[in-house]
């Protein structure tokens, strides 16, 4: 059985404007259709049931397109940061009322192909507190921000930048509830987490050889219509 999915679906998407004026990216058309759609119906694909959005920015409309997801198969709850933004961090420790111990992650502009069952496999085998997928980056997309060492993430910041950093975060994590209930702050990030994973040798990598996809700028776009053009033209 697969663990639920928390999406964090809340950001303002600046770096979008004027494409996210009136509506969250998480709404923005990919190839006809909310890239929303396309997200949850990967998850769906790939085993998952259960998954609970974080929205703030127009949060009401994802809502009010997906509903309790019955009509793509899963069942999807809601958790709103409120009146003030709640970062990544802050966002997942209020919706872990619905969570009942472990659990994936996973940014809302991400597209990731990836089998979730081997990456839940490896988390639980491993036996540490979190898991972090990782992409050998060598600053291609982004800057690296992850030591990856005998199957070990050995050191992982986004505010430190190492001679040794040659991956990157490649956007879904799993990780236990109970990381986030020991945290005093309500606003923090999620990579303060899995920074202080990393420092107590509890976050092991889950190595990924397939490129990501996103929806984070107007060029991530353009390369996942094409990746979703090109898979239709394939069938």
């Amino acid at each position: 059985m697969s663990l639920p999915v928390i999406i964090l679906a809340g950001g303002l998407a600046q770096r979008l404007r004027p494409l996210t004026d009136k509506i969250p990216k998480a709404m923005l058309e990919i190839c006809q259709k909310p890239f929303i759609e396309w997200q949850i119906k990967l998850l769906r694909s790939r085993g998952i049931s259960q998954i609970v959005l974080c929205v703030g920015y127009l949060g009401e409309m994802i809502e009010k397109f997906v509903g309790d997801g019955s009509q793509f198969g899963v069942g999807i709850r809601y958790s709103y940061d409120g009146n003030t933004l709640l970062k990544t961090g802050g966002a997942i420790k209020k919706a872990l009322k619905y969570i009942d111990s472990s659990f994936f992650v996973l940014y809302g502009d991400s597209y990731l192909t990836i089998d979730y069952q081997a990456v839940q496999n490896a988390y639980i085998n491993s036996g540490k507190k979190g898991l972090m997928t990782i992409y050998k980056n060598n600053n291609q997309f982004d800057k690296s921000n992850v030591v990856f060492k005998n199957g070990q993430i050995a050191a992982y910041s986004k505010k430190q930048v190492l001679d040794d950093m040659d991956y990157i975060d490649y956007g879904l994590g799993i990780l236990n509830k109970d990381e986030f209930l020991n945290e005093k702050r309500d606003i923090f990030d999620l990579a303060d987490i899995y920074e202080k994973l990393a420092q107590k040798n509890q976050l092991t990598g889950y190595e990924v050889f397939e490129r990501f996809y996103e929806i984070g700028s107007k060029c991530g776009i353009k390369e996942l219509e094409d990746f979703l053009n090109g898979q239709t033209n394939a069938k």
